[in-house]
């Protein structure tokens, strides 16, 4: 609630200072909305998920593969042995979208706790790409689902180089962090739980690309080109890490399309192709 309420208060100040600015107005008011009816959501899968590498798609070590109308990437649906996950990393380039005319294109590359099998929680952070009529503008964000995404006080262009991490310290407290490798730049924020109910369970760990929630519906998924997630890592309450091997790869298919196209390199590197 705290976080709303500042929320708020920064749309207001924000939508006051622009008035003397007719010609940064709307763009400003776009920016501000689009922030407030954006929302990560967790794996929506689809019927069809095959076991075993598809002709054409590569993975490590004959993962399942799997079709989902908002995620592509890997996902880890079991803790390992060493007991729940309470930490997710990986680094990537920002990438450079491309569309057409008409609405707003985007979708977001981030790493998260929980949102496969668990789906009553996601801790996650990442960056979002947007584009709009030929102009492209990136917002990095943290979330703890089902509340809805925050933006970190920290600028992210395209072609930057960012670290990402989330970490849990209990199932309703954690930490959120993003390293503009390019700049120096770099940001932290503690999270909670939004409500009692939606606390973590260490089930999943995820490096993901979303055609992410706007509003009511998914936002038009922009071309991305090419996304490499490295340095995939996930660490167990007991400090052991793992990497990709033994992830599902997830695919995203919308209508009878699929839209990307997903291969590991061994232990810790995945990337995500556009297909569109």
């Amino acid at each position: 609630m705290k976080m709303k309420l500042e929320l708020t208060f920064l749309t207001t100040t924000l939508l006051g200072t622009a008035l003397s600015l007719p010609q940064q107005a709307s763009n400003l008011t776009s920016r501000i909305q689009r922030r407030l009816d954006r929302q990560s959501h967790p794996l929506a899968p689809l019927d069809g998920g095959h076991s075993g590498p598809l002709a054409g798609f590569r993975t490590s070590d004959n993962a399942a593969v799997v079709y989902s109308n908002n995620w592509a990437g890997a996902a880890r649906d079991q803790p390992p042995p060493g007991g729940p996950y309470t930490a997710v990393s990986a680094t990537f380039t920002v990438p450079k979208p491309t569309g057409g005319p008409g609405p707003m294109q985007a979708g977001s590359a981030w790493v998260g706790i929980d949102g496969d099998t668990y789906n009553a929680a996601i801790l996650q952070a990442g960056v979002d790409f947007y584009y709009e009529n030929g102009k492209i503008s990136n917002d990095a964000w943290f979330e703890w689902f089902p509340d809805y995404a925050y933006d970190f006080n920290i600028k992210i262009n395209t072609g930057d180089v960012v670290v990402t991490k989330v970490e849990s310290f209990s199932p309703s407290e954690g930490v959120a962090i993003i390293e503009n490798q390019t700049t120096g730049q770099k940001a932290t924020q503690k999270i909670e739980a939004p409500k009692p109910e939606a606390t973590l369970g260490g089930q999943n760990a995820e490096w993901i690309v979303e055609d992410f929630q706007n509003g009511d519906s998914v936002v038009p998924f922009a071309d991305f080109g090419e996304i490499t997630f490295t340095g995939c890592e996930a660490r167990a309450q007991n400090g052991n890490v793992v990497g990709l091997n033994g992830a599902k790869i997830i695919e995203l298919k919308q209508g009878d399309k699929v839209k990307t196209e997903v291969t590991v390199h061994g232990e810790k590197t995945l990337t995500v192709k556009s297909k569109l």
